[in-house]
């Protein structure tokens, strides 16, 4: 019998969309489904970050890839002309996946020269740890998509789940190394999401 896939996303809707977002959900957001990209964020949340990378990468693809459709309507709201709808000339490196990243990945050829998830769900219930996406087997997965000088940068403040990557990267050919917040800062444009003190990072590299 074929093995099933944990689904690791959660719901997928939230509360109700307004009718922009609507509007821009049915029309802008097909014709922004990426076929290939630069750089990849898997998880974008609200997109603060994808849209910190457009600006930052205007020679660049940068796809996110969020399930949350209340997320996607956030960031496509954000990245458009209210008044027309039309994306704004900063952001138009911007591609958008609206469903489980994995999809995307079996379906591209692209290699990116970095792959960020930042804060993913730590799934803290020990019943719930096979949900937990960044597995040795999800990241050898993605190491396949990294170009010669690729990487992958995670970012998490919780704790407990840090430590569990570390154990999973052990279990992979990539190289990991810790950065220091100066790095994050300057090089990476630091986010923590949960406004904690101290998120940690990683970044890994084959």
């Amino acid at each position: 019998m074929e093995k099933q896939e944990i689904r690791t996303f959660g719901r997928r809707h939230g509360k109700k969309l307004s009718a922009r977002q609507q509007t821009l959900i049915d029309e802008l957001l097909p014709t922004l489904k990426p076929t290939h990209g630069d750089i990849l964020e898997i998880g974008f949340g609200a997109g603060e970050h994808v849209r910190d990378l457009a600006r930052t990468n205007p020679d660049k693809i940068i796809i996110g890839a969020e399930p949350f459709m209340n997320g996607v309507a956030s960031l496509l709201s954000a990245i458009t002309n209210e008044q027309t709808n039309r994306v704004l000339d900063e952001y138009r490196g911007i591609r958008i996946w609206a469903d489980d990243v994995r999809d995307f990945l079996r379906k591209t050829r692209s290699k990116f020269e970095q792959i960020w998830v930042l804060h993913p769900d730590p799934w803290p219930k020990a019943r719930h740890e096979k949900r937990r996406l960044l597995s040795a087997e999800f990241l050898n997965t993605l190491s396949k998509y990294l170009t010669p000088d690729g990487e992958i940068i995670i970012g998490t403040d919780h704790w407990e789940y840090f430590d569990w990557i570390c154990e999973q990267i052990k279990s992979t050919d990539l190289t990991a190394t810790i950065p220091d917040m100066e790095i994050i800062q300057t090089r990476y444009q630091h986010k923590n999401k949960a406004g904690t003190d101290a998120p940690k990072y990683l970044i890994l590299k084959n």
